[in-house]
């Protein structure tokens, strides 16, 4: 495993490559590298197993005759069988590092992409070959890929361990150079955990209408394999409007071996849904906040909108209903969406929120702590949906029930501007939806917490014109009592404020001596 050092020294090298290279750009160029190391190792690896396989009396593939080694080594079938990747000559590591200081470094990267995408039909148009127009200055590709070989993935699952922690870090680090933009590919990990935590999708199909790079998918996946679960017991439905991005996701999930369907092309979710039929078990979405350029004449009669059009001017509830349109009847979803949209009346959508709670397909709604994410400071909320809130599956009868989880004050700085939540954090959010909801992992029963979190009837919401903001309904933080009397506070404090005093009498009192020994003195 690498290290976060290790980590930290790759991104630093690696950065400081770009030189003038916008960070967006140069995103693409880092990453596709990472790529072809990665298949390049995973490939040299399970050729020396082959070697080992060939040259074993015992094995059913050994060879008993030398002269056939190379031959064999290069039959496609011996890695295929084995989901490794085929890696033809032209596209190995070895060959682009060897070559790393030829001025058409560029050139022969590009065709070494094309040679993967040629013999992995799954990658077909995929990958991104920006590599022979890249704006970088002489030499620094070729600096590039020599930093990249200092990478060492090895083979199987700690490959792609390896591989999984280069890979985010590297696109936490991307999104905080590009700043705003940066965001539009990329939810902080942490946030990513506290989602699937709560929904714990174990098994059935999960759906991301926006899904960036694809890391939503990617933690799915991670808990499924945590909780004991066979590798694709989930299938993957996504979809993403921006081309590039929408390689970089399918590139994500295709080195972790992954089956996926993201759709024929990049797209619009709103104009061009890609999935109009599927009705997903689980949702995880990250919609852009308060997008305002969404609306197109032919979606006002669109039968998405259930609880009423969304307004022109703000995707929020637009993507809510679209999220709501594809569950299952069982479904649930978790989506991150900006404080705004717990509270907002203009435009309809205070009316849409109504709709939605006396619906009953709300179910957990979470304040965030600031400062969580790479590209904005607007303070941003998670919407917990739900089909089905009656006791089926073991789970606790939660119709007309909402809970309410403020956790504004979890996390740590990590740096001055950016906040993370600790594993605690994000523990302490999942174990309290799911005692709520009876789906714990313990017999632990749920109780409120004054200040955290709270488990509201419909009439309560009523009572706060539907305005979902959690730290309406939490209250204040409980106090501990210790047992001291007001008498006795008051006279402990009074004593320290005439301690304070006459320090201060003292303190000008040795001024005054001061200056007039300086002359100043009256």
């Amino acid at each position: 495993m690498l290290s976060q050092t290790d980590q930290r020294t790759l991104w630093a090298a690696a950065d400081k490559l770009r030189a003038n290279m916008d960070a967006a750009e140069y995103k693409h160029i880092v990453l596709g590298l990472i790529f072809l190391k990665y298949v390049s190792d995973a490939f040299e690896a399970h050729r020396h197993i082959l070697k080992g396989w060939f040259a074993d009396p015992n094995h059913e593939f050994y060879l008993g005759d030398e002269s056939l080694l190379e031959s064999e080594l290069e039959e496609r079938d011996y890695y295929t069988a084995h989901n490794v990747f085929w890696v033809p000559e032209a596209a190995r590591w070895q060959f682009l590092a060897e070559n790393a200081a030829q001025p058409n470094l560029g050139v022969l990267i590009n065709k070494a992409l094309e040679a993967i995408e040629a013999d992995n039909p799954r990658l077909k148009g995929l990958l991104d070959k920006r590599f022979a127009g890249a704006q970088l200055p002489a030499g620094k590709l070729g600096e590039l890929v020599n930093l990249i070989s200092t990478i060492g993935f090895g083979a199987g699952e700690k490959a792609r361990d390896v591989l999984g922690q280069v890979y985010e870090y590297f696109l936490g680090q991307f999104a905080s150079a590009e700043g705003k933009k940066g965001g539009q590919f990329y939810t902080p990990a942490s946030i990513v955990r506290v989602l699937v935590e709560i929904l714990a999708p174990h098994k059935g199909r999960v759906y991301d209408p926006c899904c960036g790079s694809g890391g939503m998918f990617v933690q799915s996946e991670k808990f499924v394999e945590s909780h004991q679960g066979r590798h694709g017991d989930i299938s993957i439905y996504g979809q993403e409007s921006n081309p590039t991005t929408w390689k970089l996701a399918a590139m994500n999930l295709v080195i972790r071996g992954l089956d996926f369907n993201l759709g024929t092309a990049a797209a619009d979710s709103f104009l061009n849904d890609q999935h109009p039929d599927l009705k997903a078990d689980y949702v995880l979405a990250n919609p852009p906040f308060n997008f305002s350029d969404w609306w197109h004449p032919k979606l006002e009669s669109d039968a998405r909108w259930a609880y009423g059009t969304p307004p022109q001017g703000n995707a929020n509830y637009g993507w809510l209903q679209h999220i709501l349109f594809h569950l299952a009847p069982t479904g649930r979803a978790g989506v991150v969406l900006a404080n705004g949209s717990m509270s907002s009346n203009s435009s309809g959508e205070g009316e849409i929120r109504r709709r939605m709670v006396n619906g009953d397909v709300v179910e957990c709604m979470v304040a965030l702590p600031p400062q969580l994410f790479f590209n904005t400071q607007i303070p941003a909320c998670l919407w917990f949906l739900s089909r089905d809130k009656s006791p089926s599956h073991g789970q606790t009868d939660r119709c007309g029930q909402f809970l309410f989880i403020d956790a504004r004050n979890l996390g740590r700085l990590e740096t001055r501007v950016l906040r993370v939540l600790e594993d605690e954090d994000i523990a302490r959010i999942a174990q309290t939806y799911h005692a709520w909801r009876g789906t714990g992992e313990t017999d632990a029963a749920y109780e409120d917490v004054p200040g955290f979190c709270k488990s509201a009837a419909l009439a309560d919401v009523q009572e706060h014109d539907y305005i979902l903001t959690p730290g309406r309904y939490v209250g204040a933080e409980a106090v501990e009592d210790d047992d001291e009397t007001f008498e006795e506070k008051m006279s402990v404090l009074t004593a320290q404020l005439r301690e304070q005093f006459a320090q201060s009498d003292l303190l000008e009192a040795e001024i005054k001596r001061s200056l007039e020994g300086l002359g100043y003195g009256s």
